[in-house]
């Protein structure tokens, strides 16, 4: 039987999972649920595993870790994010790379619209207003006829694309990939930052999109405009964000992820009125963590029976 080892469920998810307790009705687990302290604990975890489970985009797979685990054949990532894995090494060591795209577009996408209708109500600062005993009035903005601007077209993309026009906004997007039978209207990046009221990221952190939204591009967008980001936050220069939302240069952010996470204690981010922070958390809902769970596992089963799914990068180099 293959020695599978997850390395990093911290906090735990995958041990409260239904998905994880039907894997061992099949299977031995090798199981940490603390973080690794360092690569060579890592290292020490999977050096004879035969698959990994990766559950924390916090532990890191390069070169040194897949050359000191002979025995791995598969590491099957829990996620769509792969910034963590050096895909390149990985298929030069023969490791086949899996993910879990699409299953948790619906929690981020609804929550890509939280953080959008938060900032524009100004729903924090007035719950901890009334809290205090004030009752402000007028300090909110409408999207119903207000336009939407989608960079990336995944999963995500584009179940906010349907939401964002549910709520009456016109939705525009520009996506690497630009298909047309997606139905939706494309136009030209700058276009895009020019007109919209309102910006969603969506791309996946690669060097191609790290720091893809910087100082050049923030400064075409409307002052009444507001950038929410539920990708990764590298795609964006903070410090070019910050100072656009110190200045108001423009209208605020929504911001569930950040260049360097958690956010260090005082960070400038957090003495903003204008931005509203959540921890990382759009994915994180019961449904999409089992749905999530439980197709890492499928992942793994099908690649033992020879008809690998949801490939990111193949053992023998294929992409």
């Amino acid at each position: 039987m293959p020695h599978i080892v997850i390395p990093d469920d911290a906090p735990p998810v995958m041990a409260a999972s239904t998905a994880y307790r039907r894997l061992l009705e099949r299977i031995l687990v090798d199981y940490h649920g603390t973080l690794p302290a360092n690569e060579d604990q890592l290292i020490e975890r999977i050096a004879q595993a035969d698959v990994v489970i990766n559950i924390r985009s916090s532990t890191r797979f390069g070169e040194s870790v897949f050359g000191r685990s002979p025995h791995l054949r598969l590491l099957s990532l829990w996620g769509t994010g792969t910034d963590n894995v050096d895909l390149r090494a990985a298929a030069r060591h023969g490791v086949t790379v899996t993910n879990t795209p699409g299953v948790s577009a619906f929690s981020i996408a609804e929550h890509a619209l939280a953080l959008l209708l938060a900032v524009a109500r100004r729903i924090p600062r007035v719950d901890t207003e009334v809290r205090g005993g004030r009752w402000p009035r007028g300090q909110a903005v409408q999207m119903h006829g207000k336009t939407l601007g989608i960079i990336g077209l995944g999963a995500v993309g584009r179940q906010l694309a349907r939401l964002g026009a549910g709520i009456g906004m016109r939705v525009i997007a520009w996506t690497l990939h630009p298909n047309p039978a997606l139905g939706f209207e494309l136009v030209p990046l700058d276009d895009l930052l020019r007109s919209s009221d309102a910006v969603s990221l969506h791309l996946r952190l690669s060097p191609e999109t790290r720091g893809f939204i910087g100082k050049r591009e923030i400064e075409k967008m409307k002052s009444a405009a507001i950038l929410i980001n539920t990708a990764r936050g590298a795609i964006v220069d903070e410090p070019a964000l910050l100072d656009a939302l110190a200045a108001g240069r423009i209208a605020g952010a929504g911001l569930d992820v950040f260049e360097t996470e958690p956010l260090s204690d005082g960070h400038p981010l957090t003495r903003l009125e204008n931005v509203v922070l959540t921890p990382h958390s759009a994915g994180v809902t019961p449904e999409a963590l089992e749905a999530g769970l439980e197709l890492s596992i499928e992942n793994v089963w099908n690649f033992l029976e020879g008809r690998p799914t949801n490939i990111v990068v193949s053992g023998d180099g294929a992409r």
